[in-house]
């Protein structure tokens, strides 16, 4: 589970709020979308989150572990993948995620019959030996998914996670993180593909200046307004549907 409670983050220099008093709580069992248009706060909402940034106001809880209180406590509950690469490219893909694995103490037992079946299920494994500065974008991608989840996080985060991804790739993943959920544990990622978060995410938050404007389930969404798709929420939410007429015309 996820908790924020009054989150607040500035940045120097700027005199504005890139976050502004957040709230949001993200339930065990669910995967969870994270919205909003360019600048919005997003990716700094998760830095916050992953204990990347420091914030000025506010509460962050990794499964009831405080980040600020416990910031390695929390941290360990975590399994997170950036919205760009950021990998020991000299390193092979089986060096790396060993790498990580020795970081979370992970068994070497668990950890290769992890990495087995991520690897298989991503096509990496034939790959697995080569040097990571030798990988395609979809490739890097894929091992930092696999990075994330070799030592089963009780919250896996995802910011962007399916650019560079191939249809497969891109569905092999949509699969993971449903299993990973139905486990009972937690996923959070934030993404532009809107079609992709309508279709796979239970509940969604839209956030816009720093601040949030809406959360919906999704199911109710589908039930309640079904005339309504999430892209056309979103623009009407964040003042895009205006813009997009604006430009038909």
């Amino acid at each position: 589970m996820i908790e924020i409670n009054g989150l607040s983050k500035t940045y120097k220099g700027t005199g504005r709020k890139a976050l502004d008093s957040l709230c949001l709580t993200v339930n065990d069992g669910e995967i969870f979308g994270f919205l909003g248009p360019n600048g919005a706060g997003k990716s700094t909402a998760i830095k916050c989150i992953t204990g990347i940034l420091s914030f000025e106001e506010g509460s962050v809880k990794i499964g009831g572990v405080s980040m600020s209180d416990d910031p390695v406590g929390a941290k360990k509950r975590i399994g997170y993948v950036p919205d760009e690469h950021l990998l020991y490219e000299g390193l092979t893909g089986r060096q790396y995620i060993d790498f990580i694995s020795d970081i979370y103490g992970v068994s070497r037992a668990r950890r290769a019959e992890l990495t087995d079946k991520y690897a298989s299920d991503f096509g990496l494994k034939d790959r697995l030996d080569e040097t990571i500065s030798d990988y395609s974008h979809g490739m890097k991608q894929k091992i930092a998914v696999i990075a994330a989840l070799v030592h089963e996080p009780e919250v896996f985060i995802l910011d962007e996670p399916m650019l560079g991804l191939d249809p497969k790739s891109a569905y092999v993943l949509k699969k993971t993180m449903r299993d990973y959920a139905d486990s009972g544990k937690t996923v959070f990622f934030s993404s532009h593909i809107l079609e992709v978060v309508e279709k796979i995410c239970d509940r969604v938050a839209i956030i816009d200046g720093g601040k949030l404007i809406a959360v919906c389930d999704m199911q109710e969404l589908k039930e309640k307004r079904s005339d309504l798709s999430l892209e056309q929420l979103f623009l009407t939410l964040t003042g895009g549907e205006d813009a997009f007429k604006t430009e038909e015309v």
